[in-house]
């Protein structure tokens, strides 16, 4: 018993590690057909067996661990840049995969607790428990819904339009059924389960159908210029600007040069999140000559950089996207809401800090939430800039962005050095395709270290700075869109289609019982 226990965690492991090469920069999503059909195979089979709760949630535990593992390692790099943070790289690398692998464990806990000996039945509870515990990740403990399942699809976009309509929880939830479906091939007893299969195996064609109709709509529309032409810029400038003396006047100077700015051409510069070091965002007029010297009237600059408030006798600090005119006089700003645990804040902070415990991304305390989210409205000589800003990892949630939609496009600013050279770069920008095809929007994105782009509401990259590399791209014109389904009802489609799962689990096992 005690060897077959081994064989069946090292079965758990490898479908885990095979499944994280689905995700990006490798999509072999192929894969996905082989582990999640051997995994409830897997599972159904010890249905008859007398399993303990124990082993039950264990199952999920260890194929989560070895997938999360797999796919989150460089979230460790993170902790490279700082000594004093170093010795916690081998908790964090353990702590990380193994707290996440829970939400799996309560996937096969569950599955063996409403045991359904239907097969049919079986396999839409198996689908419903990922679906809903995917969602649950995304919301539980400020939410984390990195890699879920679908991202698999991150490069087939016609298959992945229909998001604008049912949002990508719903269509993670469809996709887990589709990659299980061969299961019931080979643990049919019926035509029921060979019809339910293939039913499931040529459903992409509806969505196929969807997303060249959305194609054909997209390009049909009429381009509309815009008031500034939006310049995006990727660079490339080392996180060493935070942790050794690196002048200020350097990297503002390094931004200005990879900016080009064009005296006559009407233009708003995007430089990436956290930019420039040692400058909070009142102390960024010190250097106000630096950029008249390129800057007119006819420009605007945008950047992620630390804002600070007083509060009696201390500071509350944001992460914050500001826009300024030529002269540094602030226009707007926004104060990040979805803070990263740990990279911005500290739970349980005071405790932690007797520890030695601090935040990853700046050597001050933890950053505070901002209040709430809505787009910019810039009025400048008479022309209007419309646009919703996310800052880092915002990016990464679907849905409740924001509830007026009267906007032109989405702006992301990030810092991806964190990471280094890992996969989690490609990861992140992976998640800007979704964000731009479930609100049919524009995703314009501004990175340091990481990928600049200007990704269309198809999920398209029009435009494109690659990893490594220091440049710009231009925003000039732009398709108009009707706003999407699911940016009017968000995961009301989710709730429902949950609804239409636990019917069928119910109606197959009352035909099984007949």
């Amino acid at each position: 018993m005690k060897k077959k226990f081994i064989l069946e965690t090292i079965l758990l492991i490898v479908l885990g590690a095979l499944t994280s090469l689905s995700h990006p920069p490798f999509n072999y999503y192929l894969i996905n057909f082989f582990t999640f059909s051997i995994l409830f195979i897997f599972l159904y089979k010890k249905i008859n067996q007398k399993i303990s709760k124990k082993t039950s949630f264990y199952f999920g535990w260890i194929f989560g661990f070895s997938y999360f593992l797999t796919n989150l390692y460089w979230i460790t790099i993170s902790l490279t840049f700082d000594k004093n943070l170093s010795f916690l790289i081998p908790i964090a690398m353990i702590i990380i995969p193994a707290f996440l692998g829970l939400f799996y464990a309560f996937v096969t806990f569950f599955f063996f607790l409403f045991k359904q000996k239907s097969i049919l039945s079986a396999f839409f509870l198996f689908s419903l428990l990922f679906g809903i515990i995917e969602f649950v990740r995304g919301f539980i403990l400020t939410g984390f819904p990195w890699n879920l399942i679908v991202y698999s699809f991150s490069k087939n976009l016609s298959f992945i339009s229909i998001i604008s309509v049912i949002g990508t929880y719903s269509l993670n939830l469809i996709v887990i059924s589709f990659f299980t479906a061969p299961a019931l091939f080979i643990l049919k007893k019926s035509k029921k389960e060979i019809g339910v299969s293939i039913f499931f195996l040529l459903l992409p064609i509806l969505f196929f159908t969807y997303g060249i109709f959305q194609k054909n709509k997209f390009l049909s529309k009429e381009f509309k210029k815009n008031p500034y032409i939006i310049r995006v810029i990727g660079s490339n400038i080392s996180l060493d600007r935070f942790y050794q003396n690196i002048q200020t006047e350097a990297v503002i100077n390094e931004l200005i040069s990879i900016s080009s700015p064009e005296k006559e051409r009407k233009t708003f510069f995007v430089w990436p999140e956290g930019i420039i070091p040692n400058t909070y965002q009142d102390q960024l007029s010190l250097y106000s000559d630096i950029i008249s010297k390129y800057f007119n009237k006819n420009h605007l600059i945008g950047l992620g950089i630390t804002k600070r408030e007083a509060e009696k006798n201390n500071y509350k600090y944001f992460n914050s996207f500001s826009v300024f005119d030529h002269k540094l006089n602030l226009i707007d700003n926004y104060n990040k809401i979805k803070l990263v645990p740990f990279g911005e804040i500290l739970p349980f902070e005071s405790i932690m800090n007797k520890v030695g415990l601090k935040i990853i991304t700046n050597n001050i305390e933890s950053f505070s939430k901002g209040n709430k989210r809505d787009f910019f409205k810039i009025n400048i000589n008479k022309e209007e800039l419309k646009f919703l800003p996310l800052i880092c990892y915002e990016i990464i949630y679907s849905g409740n962005l924001t509830k007026n939609f009267d906007f032109d496009f989405i702006l992301n600013i990030s810092e991806d050095g964190w990471f280094g050279k890992s996969i989690g770069p490609k990861q992140h920008f992976s998640h800007s395709i979704f964000r731009a095809i479930e609100n049919g929007k524009y995703v314009l994105r501004s990175s340091n270290n990481g990928m600049a782009a200007i990704i269309n509401p198809l999920g398209q990259i029009e435009k494109k700075i690659n990893y490594g590399v220091s440049g710009y791209v231009d925003f000039e014109k732009r398709r108009v869109l009707d706003k999407t389904i699911f940016s009017t009802l968000g995961n009301k489609i989710f709730i429902l289609l949950i609804l239409l799962y636990i019917f069928l689990i119910f109606s197959f096992n009352r035909f099984r019982n007949e």
